[in-house]
């Protein structure tokens, strides 16, 4: 009996993929044989809803295992290139004086820069003098990059951009993690280009009313706004729980449900 790809594939196309060789092999560095090894070792498939990856690291509050760090609260796990460099200064800086906007909402928060520990607290120093704050979250120490790869926070552009040691620097990342450890939004920006703060603050906002109230939020979205009905909530459920609901079509009906108090 014909194979079902024979059979399913006209007789050109079977003699075109049989004539197909693999290309040759080019010639890989051992670094880089090394960190592709990690990615399909070690990596797991980080996709939102999927628990975030647990790893144990040192850093400029002690030693920590990251599962038991998270404590059942809300995270931000964000990344840098590497200490002393300026844009990730200011992003240092600009989150460290927005940590009482994060207490208020619950939410922990983590830096990871590719450096060691003695550096790190070198450059706290610099982050706190010309940003004018006072940095009181950890910063994880990942000079070999074990926790970069873990997150995949090395693009294919930057696997050729080393340190002095032959290893990638990472990207700025962020990735937001629920009070049951699963990863609810990852960004993910070249080294070039500085975050926004109040950005990831919105989507905190957004994610802790969605999952308070039962609903979603629309395009630039702030507290306070009108929420989306979901489309598996009647408008008679949807007016019973909310009150007023406004019907543009009826796929897209409009509620508001107040600020969220914190």
């Amino acid at each position: 009996m014909a194979s079902l790809f024979t059979l399913a594939c006209p007789r050109s196309l079977t003699t075109l993929t049989s004539s197909i060789r693999p290309a040759a092999r080019p010639a890989t560095s051992t670094f880089l044989r090394r960190a592709f090894a990690t990615v399909v070792d070690e990596q797991p498939r980080l996709r939102l809803g999927s628990i975030a990856p647990n790893f144990q690291a040192k850093t400029t509050q002690g030693d920590i295992d990251f599962h038991s760090w998270l404590g059942g609260k809300w995270a931000i796990l964000f990344s840098h290139p590497a200490d002393f460099t300026p844009v990730c200064t200011t992003e240092l800086g600009a989150f460290a004086k927005m940590k009482g906007e994060f207490d208020k909402r619950g939410v922990k928060m983590i830096g990871l820069s590719a450096n060691d520990l003695s550096s790190h607290g070198r450059w706290i120093q610099d982050i706190n003098e010309t940003s004018n704050t006072d940095l009181q979250f950890p910063i994880i120490a990942d000079a070999d990059r074990k926790v970069a790869y873990i997150y995949d926070m090395v693009d294919a552009q930057d696997v050729t951009n080393k340190d002095d040691k032959g290893i990638a620097f990472t990207i700025r990342s962020v990735f937001v993690i629920d009070p049951q450890k699963k990863i609810r939004l990852t960004m993910m920006y070249p080294a070039s280009t500085g975050r926004n703060t109040t950005e990831v603050l919105r989507v905190i906002d957004s994610l802790q009313t969605g999952d308070g109230k039962g609903v979603t939020t629309p395009i630039d979205w702030i507290p306070g706004d009108d929420v989306i009905v979901p489309p598996s909530v009647s408008t008679e459920d949807a007016r019973k729980k909310f009150g007023e609901v406004r019907e543009v079509k009826p796929y897209l009906r409009f509620t508001n449900v107040g600020e969220v108090t914190h």
